[in-house]
């Protein structure tokens, strides 16, 4: 009979909380009981366990065995909990001894002993090195993501019995190597989905690469078959790489959601994110009973592409205007509130009409004045107000789709992007931001200052383009980074007159074919 309490902890949103799980063997008919609100997968441990410690070759104490997770309140889910639980029976049965304090046990137990993959494992390390704990014990396909934060730990463990040996003094571990942070490969070559593909577009080129150099939402709009998906499929291979806080931000969504490539678990390359229309809006932003990171957060640091952005509901679209607001989600639940990363670039992609033929210079629209007015506004203003360039993708003329001139490669617009986010980074070293479109107002008015030339021209275009104020600093941004391309330290009009270029039409001009009696 003994009582043991092992560290361990519970994933709530992107965050590790301790867990300490308690375990008490006392005298009474044979059982095991888990209480301190755990979900069914943490109930079904107790077959898993007491399976795996029969095959470890240890005993089963055939007595009353009472595991309680503290915090009572805070709801444990997954099936982590199986190695702490065993090793908690061990240690309370006298079966193996170690310092309780200075060891963290997380870890899926199969029948037969052996640790299964879990998730969470990088926000559990990092709260473990805040609490001072060096010794973290976890299933050896989560070592490598373990390693990424030094001055840590990391026993990985195949079996159970690794673990008794290891205790015991019979046969000790070895820890996990630091895993070492590769950035992603930048050479000089010709990639899939490279800009060098899209033929002409000119026009759209110029706008992505504006928006890669200062992280700023764009929407193209044209016809069928334009390239306006190719056009996003190409902008992450001009993105600026990753520095190290943004990898490690971006590697712990993926973390709590298991999706890490176990032989390199680290997102080194910038996400790029492309849910059907179909999508929910929790799939989208994040939630459910054990709220969970949405696309919005597996984008973050990278880019969210939303194809036919007229075909997602409306509700669905709704839900973004926080997220693109403030860069991050809250999910409110009666137990408490979430809060997931989502800083992400929004590239959208739309028709102007529901056949996609209006005004085109070839085709002919099918579509009636009303179906026309009813698809575009699906497509809210406040949602458009938060969309930093809108640009027209327009089908491509023979000359151009067989023209033999090789288009700008990629890595060449790379360059030039990372130019101007070194000057970003230089300007916002000792800010909390990283981009011209992450700037509030505060910072607007110290870094977005227009001569008098150019605040003529914002006058003039504020009243003429009805200008919301959002819009209005939004048009600034954009100029700034428009300056930055060009290596000039203060706005230029030239700069601001190419940044009110991207703003939207007021309306879209039906031409004679749309109002055909006929229709």
């Amino acid at each position: 009979m003994g009582l043991a309490k092992i560290l361990s902890s519970a994933v709530v949103g992107l965050e590790a909380e301790p867990v300490v799980v308690e375990v008490d063997i006392s005298s009474g008919l044979p059982g095991l009981l888990v209480v301190g609100l755990p979900d069914k997968a943490v109930e079904e441990s107790k077959e898993r366990v007491r399976s795996a410690i029969r095959h470890s070759h240890v005993q089963l104490p055939p007595r009353k065995i009472t595991i309680n997770l503290a915090p009572a309140d805070l709801r444990k889910e997954g099936p982590s909990y199986d190695l702490p639980i065993a090793t908690g029976i061990l240690k309370a049965s006298g079966q193996v001894d170690f310092n309780e304090k200075e060891n963290l046990f997380i870890g899926e137990l199969s029948l037969d002993g052996s640790l299964r993959h879990v998730s969470g494992v990088l926000s559990t390390v990092l709260m473990a090195k805040k609490r001072g704990i060096k010794n973290i014990f976890l299933p050896t396909v989560n070592a490598k993501e373990a390693a990424l934060i030094e001055s840590m730990t990391i026993y990985p463990v195949n079996e159970l019995k690794e673990i008794i040996f290891h205790f015991r003094s019979e046969k000790m571990i070895a820890p996990q190597p630091p895993t070492k942070v590769e950035m992603a490969d930048s050479a000089e070559e010709i990639l899939p989905n490279d800009m060098a593909y899209v033929a002409g577009q000119e026009h759209a080129k110029r706008a992505l690469e504006i928006a890669a150099a200062g992280g700023h939402n764009i929407a193209m709009i044209g016809p069928p078959g334009s390239g306006k998906t190719m056009l996003a499929k190409a902008l992450p291979t001009i993105l600026p790489e990753m520095n190290l806080d943004e990898i490690l931000e971006t590697t712990k969504v993926y973390s709590v959601l298991g999706l890490l490539n176990e032989a390199k678990p680290l997102m080194t390359h910038r996400p790029y994110r492309s849910p059907h229309h179909t999508a929910s809006a929790v799939s989208i932003v994040g939630g459910g009973n054990w709220p969970r990171p949405g696309e919005i957060s597996l984008a973050h640091r990278g880019v969210l592409f939303l194809d036919e952005l007229a075909e997602f509901p409306r509700s669905v679209l709704e839900v973004l205007r926080q997220p693109l607001e403030d860069g991050i989600v809250n999910i409110s639940r009666a137990a408490g509130n979430v809060t997931f990363p989502a800083q992400f670039m929004l590239v959208a992609s739309y028709n102007p009409c529901p056949c996609g033929y209006l005004n085109d210079p070839v085709k002919n629209c099918i579509c009636s004045v009303g179906q026309i007015k009813n698809y575009q506004r699906k497509i809210s203003g406040p949602l458009i107000d938060r969309i930093d360039l809108h640009i027209e993708v327009p089908r491509l003329k023979y000359e151009k789709l067989t023209s033999e001139v090789v288009a700008t490669p990629s890595h060449q617009i790379r360059e030039r992007v990372q130019r101007a986010r070194d000057i970003q980074n230089t300007r916002f070293d000792d800010l909390p931001i990283r981009t011209n479109a992450e700037m509030g107002t505060r910072e607007i008015k110290i870094f977005c200052q227009l001569d008098e030339k150019g605040r003529d021209l914002m006058q003039m275009a504020v009243n003429q383009m009805h200008l919301s104020a959002r819009s209005y600093t939004r048009v600034l941004k954009l100029a700034r980074t428009i300056a930055d391309l060009a290596g000039e330290e203060n706005i230029a009009s030239e700069n601001l007159a190419e940044a009110l270029q991207y703003r939207p039409k007021a309306e879209i001009v039906l031409n004679d074919q749309t109002l055909n009696p006929a229709q």
